[in-house]
């Protein structure tokens, strides 16, 4: 009984609002002519006024100081130059390598020979020198050498030993085993003359680090620390020398690399 009590009073109001609806949508009146935004005006009037100086007002105090284009390329503000003394003695540092340079290089310390001699037939050089560093890296020996040989162990030490070995710890003496020496191959009677006996070889044991430790062939070859840094130079001194041979090559060579330039027809001979 009350829910259709309920029912007809519902029905009864929406017919009474059904009969005062609109025929239509009420719109929003327009606004007044005098109310509508202005239409922008030109860019060049709308840009921000600069804002006047007031001497000690905080904001202007702190705002970046403009410095004049004028100003920037004056005198104050280049670098200062080096001392004439500093100067001085760069020079004569430079001089003085080039004094005890060889073979045309200031990198190659060391001095003129000229010409060498042996005992065997095929033995010796023309336009020898004495080698005591190479790239600022000493020799433990001053060897004897032809300046090809000089120029190659120059390249390798300067480019693939430093790589190997690294720039914290590097290298700053090598181990010569054997430089010039009139004798034949592996000093065997009646074999050849070595590349030793024409100063186009020399024999490397070691590696000597600035913190004074000694990286040798024999034991380095085999530890599990230095192998991969031997092996390393090893073969990228394939390429600058003719001939590189190591500690897998034979039993006359497990102590040491021996390098020199003896030029093959098939290349480069490394074992």
């Amino acid at each position: 009984m009350f829910g259709r009590v309920a029912v007809l009073i519902g029905l009864m109001a929406a017919g009474g609002a059904s009969a005062t609806a609109p025929e239509e949508s009420l719109r929003p009146n327009l606004r007044p002519a005098h109310a509508q935004l202005p239409i922008a005006p030109e860019l060049s009037t709308v840009r921000p006024v600069a804002r006047p100086f007031v001497e000690g007002n905080p904001v202007m105090a702190s705002a970046p100081t403009l410095i004049p284009v004028e100003t920037i390329a004056t005198p104050e503000l280049r670098p200062v130059a080096r001392p004439k003394a500093m100067v001085e003695q760069v020079l004569f540092k430079q001089r003085a390598l080039r004094k005890t340079s060889v073979c045309g290089d200031v990198d190659i310390q060391g001095e003129a020979v000229g010409t060498v001699t042996g005992t065997l037939p095929g033995c010796g050089a023309k336009d020898a020198v004495r080698v005591r560093s190479v790239s600022g890296v000493r020799l433990s020996t001053p060897s004897v050498m032809h300046c090809d040989l000089a120029k190659s162990l120059n390249r390798w030490v300067s480019k693939d030993v430093e790589k190997a070995f690294g720039r914290r710890n590097k290298v700053v003496s090598l181990r010569v085993a054997a430089h010039y020496a009139c004798r034949t191959r592996n000093s065997r009677p009646g074999a050849r003359i070595s590349e030793h006996g024409k100063a186009r070889a020399i024999d490397i044991s070691g590696f000597t680090l600035e913190d004074g430790q000694t990286v040798t062939v024999l034991e380095g070859w085999k530890k599990r620390q230095t192998r991969k840094k031997l092996r390393k130079v090893w073969k990228a001194a394939c390429g600058p020398f003719g001939t590189v041979l190591g500690p897998d090559a034979d039993r006359y060579h497990q102590d040491h690399f021996h390098l020199d330039v003896a030029r093959h027809r098939g290349g480069a001979y490394c074992r």
